[in-house]
């Protein structure tokens, strides 16, 4: 099954600080996409079990926040923002760069399963453009050349420092990292990238495809637990978020 039953322990966790079993859901997905690199059907079957759901509620609910994913992604999640004060600071030009160097079209992960790059809407951040993110962490007002040592650096597995590292903002070691944190749960396992351990715990980072995801845009309307497209786009932040 997706979630181990070491990780099923740490998701009682998280379902005891609801009144109802079923409020813990949106924190389970996150956690379920921790460990299993994404919202599998045999995932979304688990979940359904753990929380008294069914699977259609489940899916409905993984296929309406596009924070979920529907294929697995890169350690590295690459999200270049392509509105327009972005668009016209270059973003477009930063975008096609990364996936021409690595060989993949928007959505997709390069053969090392390092990288994933994509296309989202705005990151919040118009001052900064443009602005690119690296799981969730703003890398503002770089060059495409910028941009591309940003990348080549992610591909040795080195994170540079963020745009606003000296206010505190620490770049996630890994897309896993970032969904396990996401789900409420704290520092990260040490399996997950993470420079803090959770004592005891040795659970292995999920392995990406190569594959890109789909760029269909009637994937929310499939039939949930199917295995679909998602949509291109990345979570939409709040304002501030990575700042």
């Amino acid at each position: 099954m997706p979630l181990s039953d070491q990780t099923l322990a740490r998701a009682e966790e998280l379902i005891a600080r609801y009144p109802l079993r079923r409020s813990a859901l949106l924190p389970i997905l996150f956690l379920l996409q921790a460990e299993d690199g994404y919202v599998s059907p045999a995932g979304v079957a688990q979940v359904a079990e753990l929380l008294g759901l069914t699977k259609a509620e489940v899916g409905a609910v993984a296929t309406f926040y596009s924070m979920f994913r529907r294929r697995p992604v890169g350690k590295y999640l690459v999200s270049v923002c392509k509105t327009l004060p972005c668009q016209l600071r270059g973003s477009r030009e930063i975008s096609a760069a990364i996936a021409e160097r690595l060989a993949v079209p928007l959505g997709g992960t390069d053969q090392s399963g390092m990288v994933t790059v994509e296309e989202v809407e705005c990151l919040a951040a118009c001052d900064g453009a443009p602005v690119v993110q690296v799981n969730t962490e703003n890398y503002e007002r770089l060059s495409t050349s910028e941009a591309l040592e940003l990348l080549e650096a992610l591909l040795r597995d080195e994170v540079p420092p963020p745009t606003f590292a000296a206010d505190g903002s620490v770049t996630e070691p890994s897309t896993a990292a970032l969904h396990w944190r996401l789900a409420g749960l704290g520092d990260p396992p040490a399996g997950y990238g993470a420079t803090a351990a959770a004592e005891g715990d040795t659970a292995a980072a999920p392995e990406a495809p190569t594959e890109p995801e789909p760029q269909d845009p009637e994937a929310a309307h499939e039939a949930p637990g199917d295995e679909g497209p998602a949509p291109e786009e990345g979570p939409r932040p709040q304002a501030g978020e990575g700042r």
